[in-house]
């Protein structure tokens, strides 16, 4: 069910139009139909550009945004009404509901958009689209372009010039509006109680995969019917492979699993990682080195708040984890001087931070002008510290070997400081061996 009015999408197709030049038209084609294989198609997921300016899910769909034209400004291609394709394929809004649901100003039938697009081109100076994104779309724009300037002679006016939408509309897509933020704490919602439910449900002798299940089970349960990506769950050694999605090995007795997921709802993402043992009891080093990523990661989220620059965030965990290893005796020597030579880095070699929301890894420069931007109501970041000891790190005491440690929320900037999403699930030791010893 969808959770954003069609009155925002005008809002934001309004607010994008409002940033574009004069004489100008945007055009944004929807995602293409992915094949599996043979004659089995992928679940269809729109374009996150595309879905956040119309609300609109259907595939062979083009959004054309024409500043200050009479007729309206915003325009959709899509397919028509046919009641024999519906049966087969499902319901389609047609031009009307294109109108009427989605509130549109006008809307054509795709078929017909190589006879319309030119016309709607013809005379604007620029063209605002993502080359690059869709290259089967390039090449047709790319003709309707040429079409154009083979009848300059007549008087035809091509463009001049094409401008990427996508430095406007990312820079718009990275402050969430409270619907946004509203729809992503359901999502982080949802995705807790995932979470939670894994936690009961692991124990010595099942799979990664039964796991996963136990997650997806849930996404569903509450109405999501997607993860935002594919799920890590990594049991033992495997939660030191930072991108871990086979799922299919043996959890055992005295591992630690690590669990990357999070549900998409209406194309919104959560993004949550825990860490926790098999059997609900850490182990005196698992427990340390758990601790020292909680650490790091809860004076991360501490730090947030407007005016707050990005990369500090990340200055942050780094130095937590730095000093902690050298506490632990897995690193050796002056913490300042290990941090300038990124000694931290084989075991912690990723980021601390990314923006999140309607993609996981979601759209918005982290610089500007090469500085690192600061922070601002409405943006969404997650905050996930790690520790992987490889199992073949032989500069390490062997005890430490193969404990992978990841901690991950998803945080909201406000105008006083930040809210977690994300909180419902424990990520404290005592939280969580209490949550999982009735199963014991």
């Amino acid at each position: 069910m969808k959770k954003i009015t069609a009155v925002e999408y005008k809002h934001r197709r309004s607010a994008l139009m409002a940033e574009m030049e004069a004489n100008s038209i945007a055009i944004l084609p929807s995602a293409p139909l992915q094949p599996r294989n043979r004659d089995v198609e992928h679940p269809y997921r729109q374009d996150s550009d595309f879905y956040y300016l119309t609300g609109f899910a259907e595939p062979e769909s083009v959004l054309v945004l024409i500043p200050g034209r009479s007729h309206g400004e915003a325009v959709l291609f899509c397919q028509e009404k046919d009641p024999e394709k519906e049966l087969w394929e499902g319901r389609r809004a047609g031009q009307e509901g294109a109108v009427a649901d989605y509130a549109m100003d006008d809307a054509f039938p795709i078929n017909d958009i190589d006879e319309i697009l030119p016309g709607l081109i013809e005379g604007r100076s620029r063209v605002y689209y993502a080359i690059g994104a869709n290259e089967a779309f390039d090449r047709r724009l790319m003709g309707w372009i040429k079409s154009i300037k083979s009848k300059t002679k007549q008087g035809a006016q091509p463009p001049g010039e094409f401008i990427a939408l996508e430095n406007i509309l990312h820079e718009q897509r990275l402050f969430k509006s409270e619907a946004e933020i509203a729809v992503m704490a359901e999502a982080g919602e949802i995705s807790a109680k995932a979470h939670l439910r894994a936690m009961r449900a692991c124990r010595p002798g099942i799979y990664e995969y039964q796991i996963e299940a136990e997650m997806l089970h849930e996404f569903m349960q509450s109405g999501a019917r997607f993860a935002a990506y594919p799920s890590i769950v990594g049991g033992g050694e495997n939660a030191c492979i930072l991108h871990y999605t086979n799922n299919d090995c043996l959890l055992k007795d005295g591992e630690l699993i690590l669990i990357d997921a999070g549900c998409e709802l209406d194309h919104y993402a959560a993004d949550i990682t825990r860490t926790f043992p098999v059997n609900g009891r850490f182990s005196e080093e698992q427990k340390a080195i758990y601790e020292l990523v909680l650490t790091a990661q809860l004076e991360a989220i501490e730090a947030i708040k407007p005016g707050t620059v990005f990369n500090h965030i990340h200055d942050i965990t780094v130095r937590v984890i730095t000093e902690g290893l050298v506490k632990l005796g897995i690193l050796k020597g002056d913490v300042n001087k290990l941090i300038e030579d990124e000694a931290y880095k084989p075991f912690y070699m990723h980021k601390s931070s990314h923006w999140i929301g309607m993609d996981v890894h979601d759209v918005g420069d982290y610089r500007i002008a090469g500085q690192w931007r600061d922070l601002e109501p409405g943006m969404v970041i997650t905050i996930e510290p790690g520790i992987y000891i490889a199992p073949d790190n032989i500069d390490v005491d062997p005890k430490w070997r193969g404990i992978g440690v990841r901690i991950e929320d998803d945080v909201v900037v406000t105008e006083t400081g930040h809210k977690v999403l994300t909180s419902e699930v424990p990520k404290h030791v005592h939280e969580i061996e209490a949550l999982m010893q009735p199963i014991q």
